[in-house]
């Protein structure tokens, strides 16, 4: 029974990157909301506030680093983790980064149809999902996972902070070199008064890509 159960929608990867590209496609729309009718986005004021800046003046810069920054790093931090931060990845990276690099390349046609905007925030989701899975099944749980179930939904900036600690158990789990890897990035990083996730992360990755986890 507890095998059939494994192998149901909960447990399986696809679940995964069809409730991301869901959630997606929801949160492109409410940006191509506030691009035609200036209400609608799934953002914080200061986050939308810059994509605003842009709107008016013309330079996208700073609102598409910023959330491509973010999409990029919650990308690399949810398969280590199993946690994949909404805010971070999918409301600032594909509400405000990705819509502010299509504008600076001059792509509307996404921000102005409705219909179209549904369906890049749904191709975009299915990406980040897939890129997700593929990462978390290839390096830190290759050996013992549960695939889509261990990526979970919901960590906010206030549990940021307890992050650290989590990655460099899970690369502990995954292999000595690995830990120490993270274990030295966390150290590196805290000892400069920075985040020691990130540290943590790249620790682990320079450490596995020179000492890779070999899966039975």
């Amino acid at each position: 029974m507890e095998n059939n159960l494994q192998r149901g929608f909960w447990y399986s990867e696809w679940a995964f990157v069809l409730f991301v590209a869901c959630l997606s496609s929801g949160i492109f729309a409410g940006t191509h909301l506030y691009y035609v009718y200036h209400v609608g986005a799934f953002n914080d004021i200061a986050i939308v506030a810059m994509l605003e800046a842009g709107l008016k003046g013309g330079s996208y810069g700073a609102a598409a680093a910023f959330g491509a920054s973010f999409l990029f790093a919650r990308i690399l931090e949810a398969p280590l983790v199993g946690i994949l931060d909404i805010g971070g990845s999918l409301q600032t990276g594909i509400g405000i980064g990705v819509p502010a690099l299509m504008l600076g390349a001059g792509m509307t046609a996404p921000l102005t149809n409705f219909p179209l905007a549904l369906l890049t925030g749904a191709v975009l989701g299915v990406a980040v999902g897939a890129v997700i899975i593929l990462i978390r099944k290839f390096t830190i749980n290759a050996s013992n996972s549960t695939f889509g179930a261990d990526v979970m939904m919901g960590a906010g900036n206030a549990s940021g902070r307890y992050l650290g600690p989590l990655i460099v158990i899970s690369a502990v789990m995954a292999s000595i070199p690995v830990g120490i890897g993270a274990t030295i990035g966390a150290a590196i990083f805290y000892y400069y008064k920075k985040p020691i996730a990130g540290g943590a992360i790249i620790g682990a990755m320079i450490l596995g890509a020179i000492f890779p986890i070999v899966t039975k």
